[in-house]
């Protein structure tokens, strides 16, 4: 393979592999009913006058499927982190018990899942737009490169190849996020 091609390539996996990175992180915040640290990622907290990330502050645990516990590092911060997720607007009402915050993580409803099932569906076609934009990207790059029709035309069926596979890849992520949004 000339080398010119081999780096389009390897760029080209890199890219799409960052797709499929994206992807996961996007999913993580699309909660399934189960109760998940990660729900509070986008929660600040007012802590010595700047907006700081929740989990900076306070150990955030899962005693059981649906309840989430935050302990504070400093209990002053207690009504701070309570005000954080009262801002952030995720739907959780947390309940103050001097100690710690608990938040019983309501089920979803049937049309609740319904609906996260489409956001799920909308990021992973976000992420086939991405694998196709990098596949495009090497697609005019290879075109460009000083090399026979016939080097150009098997490098485009080895990144549409490399494509396939990606987008297989994030139709496995979202059937498995399907099923897990779907159970009740």
């Amino acid at each position: 393979m000339n080398e010119e091609i081999f780096i389009i390539t390897e760029t080209t996996k890199e890219s799409m592999d960052s797709s499929i990175n994206h992807l996961e992180k996007e999913l993580l915040n699309i909660r399934a009913g189960k109760a998940n640290p990660v729900m509070l990622n986008a929660v600040k907290v007012e802590y010595y006058g700047t907006p700081t990330p929740i989990s900076q502050v306070a150990n955030i645990n899962t005693p059981d499927a649906r309840t989430l516990s935050i302990q504070p590092w400093e209990k002053d911060l207690l009504p701070e982190i309570e005000k954080g997720i009262l801002q952030a607007n995720l739907g959780f009402n947390p309940m103050n018990n001097g100690e710690s915050l608990i938040i019983n993580i309501p089920p979803l409803t049937e049309e609740r899942r319904r609906e996260l099932v489409k956001l799920v569906k909308a990021e992973a076609e976000n992420a086939k737009i991405a694998i196709r934009n990098a596949r495009k990207d090497a697609n005019n790059e290879i075109k460009k490169i000083d090399s026979s029709e016939d080097v150009k035309k098997n490098a485009e069926i080895d990144i549409q190849e490399l494509t396939d596979q990606y987008i297989n890849k994030v139709d496995g992520i979202i059937g498995i996020k399907e099923k897990e949004v779907l159970t009740v």
